[in-house]
């Protein structure tokens, strides 16, 4: 069955409790993996590769709810933990998920005279990637 993104939220720790990512709008999760050419005994018109080490990120595009949400631009470098998945899962409930250490790399405030105020963060992987289920 197909699922709705708003059903798919990212939840960041803080203190005891797992909070939403700052009332986001969309997020993206990325995760790649590095090709490492290699040398073949039998082939020598067509690369070879084998997978190297894996990289996630996630991206948010966020609503600035309030003017105090401006300072959250000062997250940047700060390592967080990360929980992605249905909402009962974020709350450490049931439900399935991944979660993962991640360094906040950017956050953007974007405040448009006429326009709904808005931001984004880029948060890269510290390390794996784990999926909970």
């Amino acid at each position: 069955m197909a699922v709705n993104g708003k059903n798919i939220l990212i939840y960041k720790q803080s203190g005891a409790n797992w909070v939403v990512v700052a009332a986001t709008k969309s997020d993206e999760v990325q995760v790649d993996c590095d090709v490492i050419e290699i040398a073949g005994a039998t082939e020598n018109m067509w690369k070879k590769n084998i997978s190297g080490r894996k990289s996630w990120s996630v991206n948010v595009s966020w609503l600035v709810s309030t003017v105090a949400d401006i300072k959250k631009v000062l997250q940047v470098g700060d390592r967080v933990q990360l929980r992605i998945g249905e909402k009962t899962y974020a709350q450490g409930g049931s439900g399935q998920g991944m979660s993962g250490y991640a360094i906040v790399k950017t956050c953007k405030v974007t405040a448009t005279r006429g326009s709904l105020a808005n931001g984004s963060f880029q948060f890269v992987g510290d390390g794996a990637l784990s999926p909970n289920s």
